[in-house]
Order: structure tokens, then C-alpha cells, then sequence
């Protein structure tokens, strides 16, 4: 008698169904030297993970970046745009102290990683006031 075997177990995802891992954002390893050469070939790799992830961030691991200057802060700005432009956003790993700096110098915000979200408060929240004044 020939006894049947069972099926073999899949992971993979239904047909038809993009697989999307939520918790796992694609990194992008940025290193030095930064050169504006660089910038279209770093922004298509932005779109690329985007497109073929649609996980919506890309990190942007900085630690081997080098020393920060205005170039990386444009590089930067630049990626930000691209992941805008494709439905999505970065979010920057280990950015040395001395970037930080200077994009807070030049008004660019980052979301880094492992610091919450700034969002808006919920609707319909009302701060507390003191007795006889009207809420906000």
C-alpha cells in the first residue's frame, strides 16, 4: 500500500497577493564618499525599494557616511523627495551628532529612527483648563 504524503508547507504568499513585511522597512546603507554623482543612482535605489517593498520607509542607515557637509544634507533632501514623490517617506539610522546639527541648521526634518512619530493630536481631544474657562 502506498500511504500518501503530506503536502509541503509554504510560506510564500497567496498568488496574486504582494507580499508586504511591515515590521522589517528596507536600509539603504549610505557611505562616503558622497559625491553628487551619486545622488541620481541613491535616489533610484530610494524608488526601487519603495516600488518593489511597498513598505512605505526606507532607513537610511548613515553610519558610514563620513563627515557630514552640505552635500549629504542635499543628498539627503533629495531621497526625501524621491520616497515623497513614490508614496513613501525615509527615516534615518545612527545620523552622526554633527548632521543632526546642521540639518536642524537648515530647517530639514528627519524622522530617525527609534524616536516616535510627531503627529497630530487626535480629534475631538480637549486640553484641560481651569474651572470658568472655555475649552480649546
Amino acid at each position: 500500500m502506498r500511504q500518501s504524503q503530506p503536502a509541503p508547507m509554504s510560506s510564500a504568499p497567496p498568488p496574486g497577493l504582494p507580499f508586504v513585511d511591515a515590521t522589517t522597512p528596507p536600509v539603504l546603507a549610505l557611505t562616503a564618499p558622497v559625491t553628487r554623482d551619486r545622488v541620481p543612482e541613491l535616489c533610484d535605489a530610494v524608488r526601487e525599494l519603495l516600488e518593489r517593498t511597498r513598505a512605505g520607509v526606507v532607513v537610511c542607515d548613515l553610519a558610514g557616511l563620513g563627515p557630514p557637509g552640505l552635500t549629504a544634507v542635499d543628498l539627503l533632501a533629495r531621497l526625501q523627495l524621491t520616497a515623497r514623490r513614490a508614496g513613501g517617506r525615509i527615516r534615518l539610522r545612527d545620523p552622526d551628532p554633527a548632521l543632526r546639527a546642521l540639518l536642524d541648521l537648515v530647517g530639514l526634518r528627519f524622522e530617525m529612527e527609534g524616536e516616535p512619530e510627531e503627529r497630530e493630536p487626535a480629534l475631538g481631544v480637549e486640553e484641560e483648563v481651569e474651572p470658568g474657562e472655555a475649552a480649546v
